[in-house]
């Protein structure tokens, strides 16, 4: 080989400086100077790439930056909401233990906490509803940890953060917090007492529809160290790694690492640095997708108030939305794009409506640039009894819309001849 081709190969120049490129085999995995720093690496104890399946240099640029904007210490990207939404849970829960979360959670949240994990001998305790009080009743000895949903899907209710906080915290427990439907852009949790934050990246942040992606932000806030009983897994060595303790030696992000360390390497949720790509790019027009995506989701939710043939609709930028005082509090008067109403005459006119529409696209997505809707009682809550629809804050009749960028005036004669062609 010629000795130019060993010299790029081994990731130097013919010269001597260090190659500005790698070859295309390298794609998967990175390359080390050396023994040593292939040891301290492995070890965590130096910084560094070296498999993409943990990190990736693509990643880490969306790691920051999501990090950054909920104002977090660290963040790791994954390859779905679900399963940030996943590794969030068992980075502190083990067999034997449980969670408490409030019921108001998108359908394969619900469906996971409530049918998976308990195969894994780890119990979700749903609370009766969002407020500080019903969740705090159940968190015991066993208790890990409290999850939430900053702005529920598709209920619309906004959590009290600052109350559940301080439930959490009175008990020695994180509280971990989705914020997808709020955006960092709108309300950061970490603010307001959480400790960990979750996203759907495929949401808002990517905007398009396009390309799935999850979320983990570390606050670096919660005190492991000083609750080592309830998390022996964050204060005693890491038999799995190398002896680690995350408590310790990772005191301002131990949460990420030990999610990064134990659940991305060994069970590979990777996301792909393409997808990373494409959500960078997402993220760079957020601000200004979100400014029309809330003023055509008034004009929107203003329609259906005034229109006979909608019983009711539920929509947080109403003065007489029950959350209305939350809104104030915690999203400084901005709303997400998120509408709940129910076309008169209940389930059969609710997917009358489903099926008519045009416009707006027949998607169990939201945060899409398009407009979005769906019938949650069939689609993304199917698997949920009466009773678990009802604490979710599913009506039969539920529409759930995800208002876009299209013009308002084309998408309230959708909605319009949706209505009619329903209630005919």
């Amino acid at each position: 080989m010629h000795d130019e081709t060993i010299a790029i190969h081994a990731g130097y120049q013919a010269d001597g400086t260090r190659a500005v490129a790698v070859p295309i085999y390298m794609s998967v995995a990175n390359d080390f100077i050396d023994a040593e720093h292939a040891n301290s690496v492995m070890d965590l104890s130096t910084p560094g790439f070296h498999y993409n399946r943990i990190n990736n240099p693509t990643n880490d640029v969306l790691e920051k930056r999501i990090a950054a904007l909920e104002d977090g210490k660290a963040a790791l990207v994954v390859a779905s909401g679900m399963a940030a939404v996943s590794y969030a849970i068992l980075t502190v829960a083990t067999a034997g233990t449980n969670f408490v979360a409030a019921p108001q959670l998108y359908g394969a949240t619900y469906t996971y906490f409530a049918h998976v994990l308990s195969t894994l001998g780890i119990e979700a305790r749903f609370a009766a509803d969002d407020q500080a009080e019903s969740i705090g009743t159940l968190i015991d000895d066993n208790t890990r940890c409290v999850f939430v949903e900053s702005i529920g899907n598709p209920a619309g209710n906004v959590v009290d953060l600052e109350a559940v906080a301080e439930v959490a915290h009175r008990a020695g427990v994180p509280l971990i917090v989705d914020n997808t439907v709020a955006t960092p852009l709108m309300l950061k949790p970490l603010h307001h007492g959480a400790d960990v934050v979750v996203h759907s990246l495929t949401k808002f942040i990517g905007g398009h529809g396009t390309t799935l992606g999850g979320a983990i932000i570390d606050g670096g806030t919660f005190p492991w160290s000083e609750h080592a009983s309830r998390f022996p897994t964050f204060n005693e060595p890491e038999v799995a790694f190398h002896n680690v303790v995350f408590a310790r030696d990772f005191p301002e992000r131990p949460f990420v690492v030990r999610a990064r360390s134990i659940q991305l390497r060994n069970t590979g949720a990777t996301l792909s640095p393409f997808n990373s790509f494409q959500l960078l790019q997402g993220l760079e027009t957020l601000a200004l997708r979100l400014e029309r995506h809330e003023s055509n989701a008034r004009a929107v939710a203003e329609y259906l108030r005034g229109d006979p043939r909608v019983e009711w609709v539920s929509f947080a930028g109403f003065p007489d939305n029950p959350y209305h005082h939350l809104v104030e509090k915690y999203l400084k008067g901005r709303v997400p794009s998120i509408i709940t109403f129910g076309v008169t005459g209940g389930y059969d006119t609710g997917l009358a409506f489903f099926d008519s529409v045009q416009l707006f696209k027949r998607v169990l997505n939201l945060g899409d640039a398009k407009s979005l809707v769906i019938h949650p009682a069939s689609t993304t809550h199917r698997q949920l009894s009466e009773g678990e629809l009802i604490a979710a804050g599913i009506r039969p009749e539920t529409i759930r819309l995800s208002v876009g960028l299209e013009h308002i005036d084309d998408l309230i004669d959708d909605i319009d001849q949706a209505l009619s062609e329903a209630t005919s």
